[in-house]
């Protein structure tokens, strides 16, 4: 007999924006948005709150939502007890900070979801992730921890308690948040690379890259560290077989990525993460900031190495995310959900009603499938090439989602598949490249997973930045073209009227939620990149403009280093933190030092360097001790210690002969390069009132003329393409 689907009630969430929280407006639960009502009522009736972080393509936090939160039992408990509150960490990730701070300080351990029980005034007292609807062997389940709260919390003394813990875990996150920024000032030199290299090789996996046995993470601001490293000029003890380590390092996770389950081998694009050590078992949402960043990775790696492996994943990554994450107008959506309906749940809400969500249901194959669509004989080479068999392939299957399954990985080397099969390499791409588009379009007809469609500044720049650099590696005028469409968004939706402030968040017609200091950091990095391609002045003077703004409202002028949010933002917090981290994505801290010390070689402002010296200070304790939570900061740290190259270049933008000299100057490895255009007597004058050595500088016999200067000094000036390539080779 058919069940008979009901309409759901909505709660207050129904109002909100967030695709997460309106994942949660029809449960059962009385959640209330993060705001003055949920406050009030914890404290005209004495409750405690609890806080409930996630963001709307997390497993985890669907798995609980099905299990605990959609139970109206438990909702009773919850209401009856506590005033529950949802928050989207994408939103606001000055919130997560706080709360998974105080969560991995009280527990050992953090992620998401997010539970953290409060006081009415905000303090956190007790909290942990995930919890499980029944008691099992070493886990409490979440009605059984509920009851356990209530009953603390409505006996006096306990209460009492309470009300300590929670002031003494404030204190403690305050202390553990804020310790590096008192410490005296100590040398930044290069030995803090040396030690960072000597680390990563000590947690380095020889046997199939990354920096842990599982999970298997990206770590996009690792490989750029080691990427980095690899390419610094001077001053590395034993350089050449440290830097050849570094490389290794990094070309070998590349690599391993690239044929490992952990991409998307079909559509292109990497997911989250890998739970097994081969990185074949993929997490499987998709995340705008790990494309972006692993896209540069990817771009630096051939860009030292030229091996077309690299070139191939970073366009592919790159159209994956121009197809499926772009909105009309030019901004880029946040992500892509690990989890969808089987293919054959047709997507209505009836049966939906009744259906399951699986994780990875979208990416995975069975052999069958595969043969009905290639048909035998290619079916037999792509399941050759791939690792898919009958059974499937998943040998690390705790879970048993995966029976008959296939996740796509590249099992042989096209070497071993052409000698396997006595094919012609040519007749193997080609019969591979099309097996992949029919795919594809197969598997475009299924039920597709969520789309977050929130675009957010600060992972808009990254991708960007992606993007500008692209062109600048390739010089496809589409990755440019998509670079520029993607900052007028922004400048459009997400700026105000000024300019000069920014939103955080842009939904459905709306800029909402004020700007975060990786919003002002993420983008003018981006703006500096998009003003190194196209050389529009538009992006340059809007990125100091918003450097202004960030050393204005967000600088902490005492210690150093930047906080998330600027004091204005909201007076709520228990804490005014800063995000000096890098993590999953680089800190605020790491990536303004380097627009900073970019933007001081642009304009010739001391006062940047200086602003930024000082949020290197701030970080020395990080540098020295614990290189994984500081790999970008190590990078700007070596950008500042290095004498940047400014390649100026005098010519028509439209000529051949610049088009020419600009390829040389992008594409040769320098770490620390300033690139300008002077395209008339207007360009020149401007820049000549920021670096005078400029003023002097003429076009040799009407030529495309390009000088190299160190230092305010400039070499003979240039006017043949392979004589500039030849000076800025291995030994510049």
């Amino acid at each position: 007999m058919k069940t008979k689907f009901f309409p759901k009630i909505p709660n207050r969430l129904i109002h909100e924006k967030s695709p997460y929280l309106l994942q949660h407006a029809y449960n059962p639960v009385d959640w209330y948005p993060w705001g003055e009502d949920a406050f009030q009522r914890a404290r005209s009736e004495n409750k405690p709150i609890l806080l409930s972080i996630g963001y709307s393509t997390c497993h985890w936090c669907h798995v609980m939502e099905n299990e605990s939160f959609s139970d109206p039992a438990v909702a009773a408990v919850m209401a009856k007890d506590f005033v529950s509150i949802k928050v989207d960490r994408e939103e606001r990730p000055d919130l997560d900070k706080i709360y998974i701070t105080a969560v991995s300080s009280m527990t050992g351990s953090a992620g998401w979801p997010l539970n953290v029980f409060l006081t009415p005034e905000l303090k956190p007292f007790y909290g942990g992730t995930y919890f499980p609807p029944q008691t099992k062997p070493g886990g409490i389940s979440w009605p059984d921890l509920l009851t356990i709260v209530a009953k603390a919390w409505n006996d006096p003394k306990q209460r009492q308690k309470i009300l300590n813990s929670a002031n003494e875990v404030t204190n403690a996150i305050d202390q553990h948040l804020s310790i590096q920024s008192r410490l005296a000032p100590l040398p930044l030199d290069e030995s803090l690379f040396n030690s960072a290299l000597d680390h990563f090789l000590s947690v380095f996996d020889g046997d199939r890259g990354g920096f842990s046995k599982e999970p298997k993470f990206p770590s996009p601001s690792i490989q750029d560290f080691l990427l980095f490293y690899f390419t610094y000029p001077n001053g590395i003890e034993n350089k050449t077989e440290k830097k050849n380590k570094a490389l290794a390092m990094a070309t070998v996770t590349l690599q391993a990525m690239a044929r490992g389950g952990i991409y998307d081998h079909v559509g292109g694009g990497f997911h989250r993460y890998a739970t097994d050590p081969k990185w074949h078992i993929p997490h499987f949402e998709k995340m705008l900031y790990d494309n972006s960043q692993l896209i540069i990775n990817y771009l630096s790696a051939f860009q030292i190495t030229k091996d077309s492996l690299f070139k191939e994943v970073a366009e592919e990554t790159i159209g994956y995310v121009l197809k499926d994450m772009t909105h009309p107008k030019g901004g880029f959506y946040s992500a892509q959900d690990a989890d969808s309906f089987p293919k054959n749940v047709l997507e209505t809400p009836e049966m939906q009603a009744e259906a399951k969500k699986v994780e990875g249901a979208y990416y995975v194959w069975e052999l069958g499938e595969i043969e009905n669509i290639l048909g035998e004989t290619d079916a037999r080479i792509f399941a050759y090439r791939y690792g898919i068999n009958s059974k499937g392939n998943v040998e690390y299957d705790s879970f048993g989602e995966f029976n008959e399954k296939n996740i796509l990985f590249k099992a042989h080397t096209l070497d071993e598949t052409v000698k396997k099969l006595n094919l012609s390499e040519k007749d193997l791409t080609k019969i591979l490249t099309k097996a992949k588009m029919q795919l594809l379009i197969s598997r475009g007809k299924r039920p597709r997973p969520h789309l977050d469609d929130k675009i957010i500044t600060s992972w808009n720049g990254l991708m960007i930045s992606a993007l500008a650099r692209a062109f600048q590696m390739f010089g496809d005028e589409k990755y440019l073209i998509a670079a520029q469409n993607a900052a007028t968004f922004i400048r459009k939706n997400l700026s105000v009227s000024n300019k000069k402030n920014l939103y955080h968040i842009w939904r459905e017609g709306e800029g909402r939620i004020h700007g975060l200091a990786n919003d002002y950091a993420f983008l003018t990095q981006a703006l500096i990149d998009l003003f190194q391609s196209d050389f529009d002045h538009l992006w340059l003077d809007w990125a100091l403009e918003l450097t202004q703004t960030l050393i204005e409202q967000f600088y902490d002028a005492k210690h150093g280093g930047f906080f998330m949010t600027r004091s204005s933002h909201d007076k709520n917090l228990i804490l005014r933190v800063k995000e000096d981290v890098d993590s999953v994505i680089p800190s605020a801290d790491s990536v303004a030092v380097s627009n900073l010390l970019r933007l001081s070689q642009l304009t010739g402002n001391k006062d940047f360097s200086q602003v930024a010296e000082k949020t290197l200070q701030s970080s020395i304790l990080k540098l020295k001790q614990n290189p994984d939570a500081a790999p970008q900061m190590l990078v700007s740290l070596g950008r500042g210690l290095i004498n940047p190259v400014h390649i100026i270049i005098l010519g028509n933008p439209a000529a051949k002969e610049t088009r020419s000299m600009l390829k040389v100057a992008y594409t040769a490895p320098l770490p620390a390069k300033m690139v300008i255009l002077v395209k008339d007597d207007s360009v020149q004058e401007n820049f000549a009132k920021h670096l005078p050595f400029i003023a002097s500088m003429k076009r040799i016999n009407h030529k495309t003329t390009t000088y190299l200067c160190m230092d305010q000094s400039c070499k003979t000036p240039i006017t043949d393409p392979a004589i500039l390539s030849k000076e800025l080779g291995p030994h510049f």
